[in-house]
């Protein structure tokens, strides 16, 4: 079985990796941990100039807190939960749904497994829904996992 873990390294990523690092998984089951690290530069036709390194820092700050979100997944993986479970991760670019959607297809993800930020109303209007459009777009089984 392959198995997609999407992290952001919100506490709804980290309930979702500590579901699937407590659950015993098929022998031969392989599980992908992926972040992404949406683009920084917005092109703007507005006349005010940011410092140089301004889009340079967005874009560090962005790829930093990937690589901790799956660092902290993964060490719930590494204590031996599962003999079964084989665990590799990666950081990707682009809109997080986008890289969900595209890498679960690509690598024939049998399942998703993502957290819900739970949000309503305007919220969810203005940042949009990852878990939706994912559970909505995905080829395989999608699993949301909402924390209390």
């Amino acid at each position: 079985m392959k198995i997609l873990l999407a992290v952001d390294g919100s506490d709804c990523s980290k309930a979702a990796a500590a579901s699937v690092a407590a659950r015993p998984w098929p022998p031969g089951s392989e599980l992908r941990i992926v972040s992404s690290v949406e683009p920084a530069y917005i092109p703007t036709t507005d006349t005010w100039v940011l410092p140089e390194n301004y889009y340079a820092e967005l874009d560090k700050i962005a790829r930093d807190q990937a690589h901790d979100a799956i660092k902290s997944s993964l060490e719930l993986f590494k204590s031996g939960v599962d003999p079964n479970l084989k665990v590799i991760s990666e950081v990707l670019d682009g809109p997080a749904r986008d890289v969900i959607l595209d890498e679960a297809e690509k690598w024939g993800a049998d399942l998703i497994v993502l957290g819900s930020h739970g949000y309503r109303g305007l919220k969810k209007f203005i940042l949009g829904s990852v878990s939706h459009a994912v559970a909505t777009h995905a080829h395989c089984s999608v699993e949301v996992i909402r924390q209390k």
